[in-house]
Parts: structure tokens; sequence; C-alpha cells
């Protein structure tokens, strides 16, 4: 698995399939999910109603609309409740669940972002060191960027990225 962080705009990614931390209704919300849903347009809530929303851990995949992705794969982070509340298997989830939609959909090039760290209040740290061991225990041919939207989440990226490369 090819992973690498970068610090910008989901949105304008060319990618075969960029990761919407949605909410449960998957109708739009704040942050990255009210962004892909504005440079989507319409289409994209209107496919999103048919799905009935997603469970948290869970993901449903989309047409990309007016992105520069061919899709959007929509998955539910948890909100941080201390750490008690089953969060950290719930955030992996929605990174084994997102790739498995990928594989299905021959996805070979794929951005997440940082999921639940914003309003969800996931401590950073964690969230992308979870993000990047689950992603590098997944068996596919897929390459990932992971998209940080501040300074900190980046830097935090490239920090347990360059700590997980081999010698």
């Amino acid at each position: 698995m090819d992973m690498d962080a970068m610090k910008g705009d989901i949105t304008k990614l060319a990618v075969d399939a960029i990761v919407n931390a949605a909410n449960s209704s998957l109708l739009g919300g704040g942050g990255v999910d009210g962004a892909i849903h504005r440079a989507a347009g319409p289409d994209l809530v209107a496919e999103c109603r048919l799905l009935h929303g997603c469970k948290t851990g869970e993901a449903k995949i989309t047409s990309g609309y007016r992105l520069p992705a061919t899709y959007v794969i929509h998955t539910v982070g948890p909100v941080w409740n201390g750490g008690s509340s089953n969060e950290a298997e719930l955030l992996g989830n929605c990174y084994v669940n997102s790739l498995r939609l990928a594989t299905q959909h021959d996805v070979k090039t794929i951005a997440f972002p940082c999921i639940s760290t914003g309003i969800y209040g996931f401590p950073k740290q964690l969230a992308a060191e979870i993000a990047v061991d689950t992603v590098g225990s997944c068996d596919m041919d897929i390459g990932v960027t992971f998209v940080c939207f501040d300074d900190e989440s980046y830097r935090i990226y490239r920090q347990i990225l360059a700590s997980r490369e081999p010698d």
C-alpha cells in the first residue's frame, strides 16, 4: 500500500475516489462534508437520498458528479466520547470499509480526509495513527493520500508516515 500525506483541498484532487467524512444522513453538513457536497453539486445529495443514511464505521459509494474524482465514498466517523465507546475500532472500520468499497469499484487512487478530527473531536494524533496503521495493514494495490486541512494534522501525518517507512 503506497501512502502519502498532503495539505490541501480534497475536492480538487483528480483521484479515482475521495472519501467524505459524512454525517449519518449523508445529506451534507459542515467541514469537509459540506465542501464535498458544494463542489459535487445537487446531483450528489439526490443520489445520497437514495442510500437512506449510513451507520458509524460503515461506508457507501456514489458518483463524484462535478468533482474531479470519479467516486465519493461516504463514511461516518465516530464522535469522540473519551475513548471508552469503541471509538478507535469504529474509526478503523471507516478506513477498512472505504477501502473495501474502493476495491469493489476498481479504484487505484483514493484520498482520505482526517476523519472525525473536526467537530467530532477525535484527538488528531490518535486518529492519524489509527488511519495509517489500518490502511497500512490492508493488503491492497491502492495509492492512498491523506489530505489534511490544517498544518497540525499535516505535520502529524508526515511524522507518522516517516516513522512507519521501512529502513
